[in-house]
């Protein structure tokens, strides 16, 4: 791996977040600059209104980002984007303009996974070396170990991820965007615990009969939109723990590290942190200013991946809004 300094320009944009960072080698993430599409109260991303809003953005968050960090264009060595996985029309607008930049500044052009990316903003930002890593946002809910070459996925969700679940109850809740943070303020205020299913299948977690239960009960007007943010959480978020605490018995990691933009839910922090404790492990999480999508991301991948070669012409810079993080080579880690 090579020992140059490098600054990188990475763009990350596959779904809500259109997120600019300009990153050093030496020296860390210089500035993180983000402009977020929020659909309207009960609504969902629409992706091709997303995408016209990263549209319109591109231009003024690029130039934020070399204002925060005092960087010049001249100084750039490599243009990282998020390549997948995520919305289509939104990962196009990231790839687009890394790929006029990169023609511009004559640099190469470096594609990065987006779990790659949070896994990697957290362990920089947190010091660990070998964790068991809890990642979970709206595109991912696993549980994941690196080795030989690969982050291995000791659990999962078989159907929709954590992030998802807290957004889609928020929407039918008729709470503002983002749908997580809302569900955790609301919560807080919650004194009565519900009944809801709680569903694991192996190590794997399953949200989608949760999600249909809890939205029945909304819609019968008999309970508090606190309560059931409440109940909600906490069969949720045993549930991972459940896996959680599995994978860290069978791998006997020193280390926890909770990633994602869940994982900015002090709640879930709790029970994270309460079976690493219980297994000697030390718990770390991502600080809430990189826990969700972010250039940051993208820009420390894209350094560590360029160092060890990996980059792409112009011309097969694609995108895949389809992309198991398990398929990823990680020719920077050493092998566990």
């Amino acid at each position: 791996m090579s020992k140059k300094r490098t600054v990188c320009l990475g763009i990350e944009s596959s779904a809500h977040t259109l997120g600019v960072s300009i990153a050093s080698s030496d020296k860390g993430i210089l500035s993180d600059v983000k402009a977020v599409y929020k659909p309207p109260i009960g609504k969902g991303i629409h992706p091709r209104e997303a995408a016209q809003h990263h549209c319109d953005a591109i231009a003024r968050v690029i130039e934020q980002a070399f204002h925060e960090s005092g960087a010049k264009w001249s100084r750039i060595d490599i243009v990282a984007y998020c390549k997948g996985p995520g919305l289509g029309p939104c990962l196009r607008v990231g790839a687009t303009a890394a790929r006029a930049l990169a023609y511009y500044l004559k640099v190469p052009l470096v594609p990065v996974h987006h779990a790659v990316g949070h896994i990697e903003i957290a362990t920089l930002t947190t010091g660990t070396k070998d964790p068991l890593v809890v990642l979970v946002s709206g595109g991912h809910t696993c549980i994941v170990a690196f080795a030989d070459k690969r982050w291995r996925i000791f659990g999962e969700t078989e159907d929709i991820t954590l992030g998802n679940l807290l957004d889609m109850f928020g929407r039918e809740a008729g709470l503002p965007s983002p749908g997580g943070l809302a569900v955790e303020e609301r919560a807080r205020a919650g004194r009565n615990y519900i009944p809801l299913p709680y569903t694991q299948k192996g190590n794997d977690v399953s949200y989608s009969g949760l999600l249909t239960s809890v939205i029945k009960k909304l819609k019968e007007d008999n309970y508090s939109v606190e309560d059931l943010s409440y109940s909600l959480q906490e069969v949720a978020f045993a549930a991972l723990a459940e896996a959680t605490e599995r994978a860290l018995a069978h791998t006997e990691k020193s280390e926890v590290l909770l990633a994602g933009g869940v994982a900015a839910n002090k709640r879930l922090q709790e029970m994270i942190q309460h079976i690493s404790d219980e297994h000697s492990a030390r718990f770390c999480v991502v600080p809430e200013r990189f826990s969700g999508d972010c250039g940051a991301q993208i820009a420390w991948a894209g350094i560590l991946a360029f160092k060890c070669g990996v980059k792409t012409s112009l011309k097969r810079s694609f995108v895949r809004s389809r992309w198991r993080l398990d398929k990823i080579p990680i020719l920077w880690r050493g092998s566990a």
